[in-house]
């Protein structure tokens, strides 16, 4: 088995995460999981990994977020009850206190092993930007049933609720408009703000970490480049968001390098 994530650790203030791509389990929680494996897969973020080659720095979580959810408060990062996702059946028994422990000694050494790599970055740059990669559902009433409605559900949701907004609105406002302008296959994506989402904990822990220093949007993509019941791949869509990602680089880091000048003057 792979381990719990992997970093690539590169150069510049750019970042890229996708802390919910993960499938795998280790064997103990495998062996008390009820939910069967394409519904775990159905609420995991899968192919986001591959969008993280937009940035130097790059950080993949290998494994479920049914085992640890690195995006939700300790306290709440392993589900424990069906009201903690989505209303499945998630044990076939409570798990034992030495199971969750163990998960939760991961998320510790996760925070910490990031911790560490953004304040390397801040250290070297100033400041930088995590791209927080994630993807959601809008076709829960089935295969079959009807999507969710569009005015709900945007194709791309920006999540800044805990940011200092003002701060950054230069940067935020250029990454909407790039992403708006991209040329997708011959239209335009749909990306608003606050919409469906306003960031999970990942997002929080940076900007409480790192005042003025970090800023992470929390990017989801509405699963409109896949089927999300067979986890069938429309291979073209996903590239296409690839390359819609590395068309708000430039702006970011000039918009980036503005508030450097701004702040320091």
């Amino acid at each position: 088995m792979r381990p719990r994530w992997s970093i690539v650790s590169g150069s510049g203030p750019l970042v890229a995460t996708a802390i919910h791509d993960g499938h795998e389990l280790r064997n103990e929680v495998a062996e008390l999981l009820a939910l069967p494996e394409k519904d775990r897969l159905r609420e995991e973020d899968p192919f986001t990994g591959a969008w993280t080659q937009v940035a130097p720095t790059q950080i993949i979580a290998h494994r479920s977020r049914f085992e640890l959810d690195l995006n939700r408060p300790r306290p709440k990062a392993v589900y424990r009850r069906p009201e903690d996702a989505w209303g499945l059946q998630i044990w076939k028994q409570e798990p034992p206190a030495t199971l969750v422990e163990r998960s939760l000694a991961a998320y510790d050494e996760f925070y910490h092993e990031v911790g560490q790599l953004l304040s390397r970055i801040q250290g070297g740059c100033g400041r930088f930007v995590v791209l927080d990669l994630h993807t959601y559902n809008h076709r829960r009433e089935g295969p079959e049933g009807a999507a969710a409605d569009p005015e709900k559900n945007p194709e791309v949701n920006l999540g800044t609720g805990s940011m200092d907004r003002n701060f950054w609105a230069p940067l935020v406002d250029r990454f909407i408009r790039d992403l708006r302008s991209f040329d997708f296959l011959g239209r335009h994506l749909d990306v608003r703000e606050n919409v469906k989402f306003q960031g999970g904990h990942f997002a929080s822990w940076v900007h409480t970490t790192y005042p003025r220093a970090g800023c992470d949007l929390a990017i989801e993509f509405k699963k409109f480049f896949m089927n999300e019941w067979t986890g069938e791949l429309d291979a073209e869509q996903h590239q296409a968001i690839l390359r819609a990602l590395q068309s708000t680089v430039p702006g970011i880091l000039e918009e980036l390098a503005n508030i450097g000048r701004a702040t320091s003057g």
